[in-house]
């Protein structure tokens, strides 16, 4: 690989560290190792082909554009915590699979059994991510820094609340978001 193509590869990985959190081949490699995949299996439960999946791993993609396979991906998440913590096991994460993989997307803030935590809430960290996914599909993470800068002098608050949901990390807005409740 020459500097131009390390270059653009290091480029598009900071762009999925905006966009989704971090790069796409981390969250993708921790997806197949919580749910026992392989990237065929991730692929095509994503509905990407091998090839994309690939290349947005490797960051010689940047982006994914459909909004369903964003959907796709955040649900995938939500049920890798939940085989994690031991509240799915091994053979309903098979079939919650499934069903993610004919889901359509739909409505970013749709509440499906797989949003909520076993109490029935959404969950903080689902809630924080539905609330990304939809800032992010409106616009780009530079446009929403931008937007922000300019309502910074008049409304330094609404102006955090862009920065951290549309362009910073989850951690940092789950943070943000539990520090804002009561």
């Amino acid at each position: 690989m020459d500097a131009a193509q390390q270059e653009a590869t290091a480029r598009a990985r900071e762009l999925q560290r905006n966009w989704y959190g971090e790069p796409l081949g981390a969250l993708f490699r921790r997806l197949i190792d919580d749910l026992g995949l392989n990237q065929a299996r991730l692929a095509g439960v994503l509905g990407l082909s091998a090839p994309m999946l690939s290349q947005l791993m490797s960051g010689q993609r940047a982006k994914i554009g459909n909004p369903a396979v964003v959907q796709r991906v955040q649900l995938l998440q939500d049920l890798a915590g939940q085989v994690a913590d031991g509240s799915v096991s091994a053979a309903e994460a098979t079939e919650r699979m499934e069903e993610i993989k004919k889901s359509q997307g739909g409505s970013v803030l749709s509440n499906t059994t797989q949003t909520t935590s076993s109490s029935g809430a959404p969950t903080v960290k689902r809630v924080v991510r539905e609330i990304q996914s939809l800032l992010r599909s409106v616009a780009a993470a530079g446009d929403i820094i931008d937007a922000a800068e300019t309502l910074a002098p008049t409304h330094p608050e609404l102006a955090e609340f862009l920065r951290v949901y549309g362009a910073g990390r989850t951690s940092d807005a789950v943070a943000h978001y539990q520090s804002h409740q009561s």
